[in-house]
């Protein structure tokens, strides 16, 4: 919790609480449905609590806000957005049902009222979104086809809406060619361990 708290020092008490459970519950859950690496469950807050929110350094979601998390396998980045974000909805899909049980159970138990978790792929999600976050499920033109017509037309936040990506290593051809307007921010200009030297949030704004 430590590490949590020195980046985000203004969590309630119940927030809190609600993080500090997660180490207990994946590593309940891991035993039976192995939704994380196991190299690294002895670095779990940091390498996929502390990690999933490096996007709320980049964005603040507003009360009211949608934001779908497309490949969230154990719940990365959703499941910390949830807790961080109590007044925004997040909806998390996987097309692994297994790992969509985790986490839903792990939601329940958390108490987290603001997570809906659905087994299916992307492309099958009609709804729309303020914001689409994932962690490096696939290469981003592969991901852009799947998340085509499910931003929401209004803009509400100082992002347009569009795709916070969590990715590590050289993007460069990667992301060279796409045509909408890209950002890339590095996670190691506001957390200093050495994990996140390589790690980048890259936004893509979807609508204009």
């Amino acid at each position: 919790m430590e590490l949590i708290e020195r980046y985000f020092p203004e969590l309630s008490p119940e927030q809190q609480a609600q993080f500090a459970k997660l180490p207990a519950l994946y590593e309940h859950w891991n035993a039976q449905i192995n939704v994380i690496s196991r190299k690294d469950t002895l670095h779990f807050m940091e390498r996929h609590v502390l990690h999933s929110l490096a996007i709320a350094k980049i964005q603040k979601f507003l009360p009211g806000s949608s934001v779908l998390d497309i490949g969230t396998g154990g719940g990365f980045p959703g499941i910390p957005l949830a807790i961080l974000f109590p007044e925004v909805e997040f909806h998390l899909v996987d097309s692994i049902g297994k790992k969509i049980k985790v986490v839903q159970e792990v939601a329940a138990s958390l108490g987290l009222k603001n997570v809906k978790a659905t087994h299916c792929r992307a492309e099958q999600i009609k709804e729309r979104y303020d914001f689409i976050v994932s962690r490096a499920v696939t290469q981003m033109p592969v991901f852009l086809t799947w998340v085509k017509g499910k931003s929401k037309p209004k803009n509400l936040h100082e992002h347009k809406n569009g795709i916070l990506y969590l990715k590590g290593g050289d993007l460069t051809d990667e992301l060279s060619g796409l045509k909408y307007p890209i950002k890339r921010y590095s996670i190691s200009d506001f957390y200093r361990e050495p994990f996140f030297e390589t790690k980048q949030v890259v936004y893509v704004q979807l609508v204009p």
